[in-house]
């Protein structure tokens, strides 16, 4: 049985950092996934290289590898340290070669599993999406740039489901990081909204400033005002405060429990810009004496 370096099979030095040691594993097997790689036998590279991993990676099989097989060179005749046992059961997929089955099947150290659970899935991605609050209230089918470390380029349609609140996530599966035995992570978008020109959103509720004048505050009107479902019909009550608050129950984000939307009132006062409007107001001035301070 040949001495496998495993040191050499992954480019790194004997005294390699953990994070080394998973650079250059990541970096060979991306080199020799035998669903890309051009190179020559580079699905028997690729397991060999994963099977470097799964020694070094893991503390306690490095520590073992190292006690016993330091004095050999890569290729040289191997002998098991005495007393393990020269044909160990549990593996018997191909995952493993007969050296690392000697070296570590007789002391437990996969458990009877394979080497390929480890690295069949790759990485999920996070990245963030902003949309538009009538997106989040109506629902949207989306198609966005796949992110950087995605598995594949180019665009990707995304269902954003009616109701969804920013900080939400949206998984997509498979569009993550190309795995190393073919099977990519997935891809977690983070739902952020976009500022609303009218509306603001406070969880699921909704906040609309709706300026009306003073005389529709004073002697009450009946008004439209905009939803994000549409135009509605608003009975402003008489003697209305700028501040105050009209609740329009369940017209907030859609949801098991539906959001509420919120009127504001603000009194917006006309500008005494002609000499008609200045002789407006100095008539009310003395028609009507009011100091709004006279409780401060």
């Amino acid at each position: 049985m040949e001495y496998k370096d495993y040191y050499k099979i992954l480019g790194v030095s004997r005294t390699a950092t953990p994070e080394e040691i998973k650079k250059a594993y990541r970096t060979l097997a991306r080199k020799f996934h035998p669903d890309v790689s051009k190179e020559e036998n580079a699905e028997e590279k690729f397991k060999e290289v994963g099977e470097a991993y799964e020694v070094l990676r893991d503390k306690e099989k490095r520590a073992q590898y190292d006690q016993f097989g330091g004095q050999f060179r890569h290729g040289q005749s191997f002998s098991p340290p005495p007393g393990w046992e020269e044909n160990v059961g549990g593996f018997g997929q191909g995952n493993f070669s007969s050296f690392f089955e000697n070296m570590f099947g007789g002391m437990g150290g996969m458990g009877g599993g394979r080497s390929d659970n480890f690295f069949a899935r790759g990485e999920d991605v996070n990245a963030k999406i902003t949309i538009s609050l009538e997106d989040a209230f109506n629902g949207a089918n989306k198609s966005i740039r796949r992110p950087a470390g995605a598995s594949q380029s180019g665009t990707v349609n995304v269902k954003i489901p009616a109701g969804i609140e920013p900080g939400k996530k949206i998984r997509l599966t498979g569009q993550g990081k190309a795995g190393m035995s073919g099977k990519p992570g997935d891809l977690y978008l983070e739902i952020q909204i976009a500022p609303h020109s009218l509306y603001r959103l406070e969880g699921r509720d909704v906040y609309l400033d709706l300026p009306i004048a003073p005389w529709e505050a004073a002697l009450g009107a009946k008004i439209t005002a905009p939803t994000l479902a549409g135009k509605i019909s608003l009975n402003i009550p008489a003697g209305a405060r700028s501040g105050q608050k009209m609740r329009l129950k369940g017209r907030g984000l859609p949801g098991k429990t539906a959001g509420d939307q919120f009127v504001v009132l603000q009194i917006i006062t006309p500008p005494a810009t002609t000499a008609e409007a200045k002789k407006f107001y100095q008539e009310m001035a003395e028609k009507l004496p009011f100091n709004p301070r006279e409780n401060i």
